[in-house]
């Protein structure tokens, strides 16, 4: 199979390999370069050509920062990935809010109780270091205050307790004791292995410290105090060596001793000077040089050269007792140690360092060797509270998951159901079963798809009336009159536009035959299609009235109609004449007795005759038809009765006028009169106003005129009425 670019562009693209944004074509551009800079590397080496030497660092340079931006999408991609599902952002925030803070207390803590853990393992050793030293000075005050009586007394100066002590205690048969009186040794010194010591160059009544003498560390005491003349000063000292460090280990761990090897500036070349404690190298006591850690402190001073104190391994005594448990781990601690000078009197600046290797159990059963069997008891409580903390997480979890759950089921139902409402499936409802504000969300995304399914089938419903209402329009604008070719002596031309999509009003042109025409206006109460089927049922009745009573029933035809188009005309034989006054009545009785009480109609019909141009006519409630004057005078068409349809047996009188050549017809509904602005209604006065000033127009512009004017006068506002107006005018 051959792969072309496109092809191979569109197959990554669709598994989300392609490169899509700069950042991701930036880190592409990056790692090609680097692997070509490091194929140019090898050839360059392999001809041995220097240039390859320089081009290791931009390899490497290019690498790192692709590397970092490939970490940068690829954390983008799994952020996509996996944050998508709000379950999964919800764990996410779970462990941001509850597990790493926790994990970073109980890591704080772990740090904390180690780090105790060693501050009291070191603490168990100081305070050993102490208690020698507080019990060589008890013995080494007694020595004094005996001394001091003996010298007193003019005794030869002996301490007979010390010769006690040392057949009781085996610990002072290693302990050094010296006495001088007026700064001479006092035989003391012969018998207690005192000869080595030296007085100390410094004046205090009291002292107990760890000293630095002769390059060997000693616990040493001493105290001073005027007897006569002269001054009485006795010191007790205990080498501090691998023996008596490993008496205070034997039950507490591993414990190494460090000191401090100084270097400066000036002699870095010279052999280091090495303090050693535990003994010289005469008493063969073992230095370890390796495998211990090597601590270095380096101090800097403006007025001395740099000083480097580089720690080394002394001695290392005791063992690490065995694990009792699996989180019984090792606990190491240091802690440095102040030692005085012995000829100087002054703190050293670089002293040992103790390192204390032990275990959590060990340190447990020292801390609480006093506490009997009460330990028992507080190690069942620290386990009862455990257990208690360890319940309340457990049931903070399972809350907090049910709780979850509750949510993402929740959001998954609402997107499972937008899915449906997607697809057009408004019928889906997601089921509630709780009472919070996720189940009120459900119930609002129930009610709006209910509210939508409604509104759709309203819709629909509305799109099936709007046809019908649109296929009614079609059948009303049939029976309204076609053009027709008026009479030789009348023009005629009717205009109505509805309010709605149906109208109430009415207007017909019945050609009776060729030189006879009736004219019908009308105004059915209400609106729509109830008052457009009124419409319909009054444009039959009269056409059908109008011929009735005719010898002939034949179907009228438009006036002027020629042979040859397939209709008849209905013909009235001369001494047959049709009433105005009559068909008013008719259609009074048949609309009485076949509509609802509330439905009526206002009727204007007449018949003109071309022969006499004489306009018989009968008004049934309509407003008065206006004749308007060739010179402008108006006559009103006033004669008739009340409405159709309302009350029985009503009788409507004639009327006959001449219309005189150029007398224009106006008939009209109140939908143009009676429309409203801020300035009132529009009214009869303007209508004939404005068809008097141009009565010398064509009939259909006038007509225009009326309606535009309409218009205007209505501006944004909802036409309130059907707009019907009829206009004929004799030649």
């Amino acid at each position: 199979m051959e792969w072309s670019y496109p092809e191979l562009k569109r197959k990554l693209t669709q598994a989300g390999l392609w490169p899509q944004g700069r950042l991701a074509r930036l880190a592409c551009y990056l790692t090609a370069l680097a692997a070509t800079l490091f194929v140019l590397q090898k050839l360059l080496g392999l001809f041995r050509l220097s240039w390859g030497e320089h081009l290791g660092g931009w390899v490497g340079f290019l690498a790192f920062v692709a590397g970092v931006l490939f970490f940068v999408l690829g954390f983008r991609w799994v952020k996509r990935r996996i944050l998508w599902r709000l379950r999964n952002r919800l764990i996410v925030t779970y462990v941001f809010i509850g597990v790493i803070p926790a994990v970073l207390l109980v890591a704080m803590g772990l740090i904390t109780l180690y780090r105790l853990g060693g501050q009291f393992a070191v603490f168990v050793v100081t305070s050993e270091i102490n208690s020698q030293l507080r019990s060589l000075e008890a013995v080494n005050s007694a020595v004094t205050n005996e001394l001091a009586a003996r010298l007193e007394r003019g005794d030869k100066p002996a301490a007979e307790s010390l010769a006690g002590l040392r057949k009781r205690d085996p610990a002072w048969g290693r302990r050094q004791v010296c006495a001088w009186y007026d700064g001479k040794p006092l035989p003391l010194c012969r018998d207690f292995q005192g000869a080595s010591l030296t007085p100390p160059a410094f004046e205090k009544a009291k002292f107990q410290d760890l000293v630095h003498d002769h390059d060997q560390l000693h616990l040493r005491v001493g105290s001073s105090m005027q007897v006569g003349a002269s001054r009485l000063t006795v010191v007790t000292s205990e080498l501090f060596d691998k023996d008596l460090v490993g008496k205070i280990a034997a039950d507490l761990g591993e414990i190494t001793l460090y000191t401090a090897a100084i270097k400066t500036d000036d002699d870095s070349a010279k052999p280091d000077k090495t303090r050693a404690a535990g003994g010289d190298e005469s008493s063969g006591t073992p230095k370890k040089q390796s495998g211990a850690a090597v601590i270095n402190i380096n101090e800097v001073s403006s007025s001395a050269p740099r000083e480097n104190a580089t720690f080394h391994p002394v001695f290392t005594v005791g063992a690490i007792p065995e694990a009792s448990a699996s989180f019984d781990r090792e606990i190491t601690f240091g802690t440095p140690l102040a030692v005085i000078n012995w000829q100087s009197g002054k703190a050293e600046k670089f002293g040992p360092v103790l390192q204390v290797t032990t275990r959590p159990t060990v340190l447990y059963s020292h801390l609480f060797a006093a506490l009997g069997q009460f330990v028992t008891g507080v190690t069942y409580i620290l386990m009862g509270v455990a257990i208690f903390f360890a319940i309340i997480e457990l049931v903070a979890l399972i809350i907090g998951t049910r709780m979850t759950r509750t949510v993402t089921a929740a959001v998954a139902q609402l997107h499972d159901a937008t899915k449906h409402v997607d697809r057009g499936d408004f019928s889906h409802r997601i089921p509630v079963r709780s009472s919070d504000q996720l189940a009120d969300l459900a119930h609002s995304f129930n009610s709006m798809t209910a509210s939508i399914e409604k509104l759709i089938l309203e819709q629909k419903e509305k799109q099936r009336l709007e046809n019908e209402l649109a296929i009614a329009q079609e059948v009303q604008n049939q029976l309204f009159p076609k053009p027709v070719s008026e009479l030789e002596s009348l023009e005629v031309y009717g205009f109505c536009r509805p309010a709605r999509t149906v109208s109430g009003d009415y207007y017909d042109f019945l050609a009776a035959s060729s030189h006879k025409l009736i004219l019908a206006v009308g105004d059915i109460s209400g609106k729509g299609i109830s008052a457009a089927l009124l419409m319909a049922t009054i444009h039959s009745a009269v056409r059908a009235y109008s011929v009735e009573s005719l010898p002939q029933m034949r179907e009228p035809v438009a006036v002027g109609a020629v042979a040859g188009t397939g209709r008849v005309m209905a013909t009235w034989p001369e001494g047959i004449e049709v009433s105005p006054g009559a068909l008013l009545g008719l259609l009074n009785h048949q609309l009485y007795e076949s509509t609802p009480a509330e439905k009526y109609a206002t009727l204007f019909l007449a018949i003109y005759d071309g022969r006499t141009r004489h306009l018989t006519y009968s008004n049934g409630g309509h407003l008065p038809p206006i004749l308007i004057g060739k010179d402008g005078a108006l006559r009103r068409l006033e004669a008739g009765g009340t409405v159709v349809g309302l009350f029985d047996g009503v009788t409507y009188e004639e009327g006959a006028v001449e219309m005189h050549p150029g007398e224009v017809f106006l008939a009209y509904s109140d939908g143009v009169t009676e429309p409203e602005n801020d300035f009132g209604e529009f009214g009869e006065q303007r209508l004939i106003d404005l068809v008097r000033d141009n009565r010398h127009l064509p009939l259909p512009q006038i007509s225009q005129l009326v309606t535009t004017a309409v218009d205007d006068w209505i501006g944004d506002n909802e036409q309130p009425d059907d707009v019907t107006l009829v206009l004929a005018r004799a030649r």
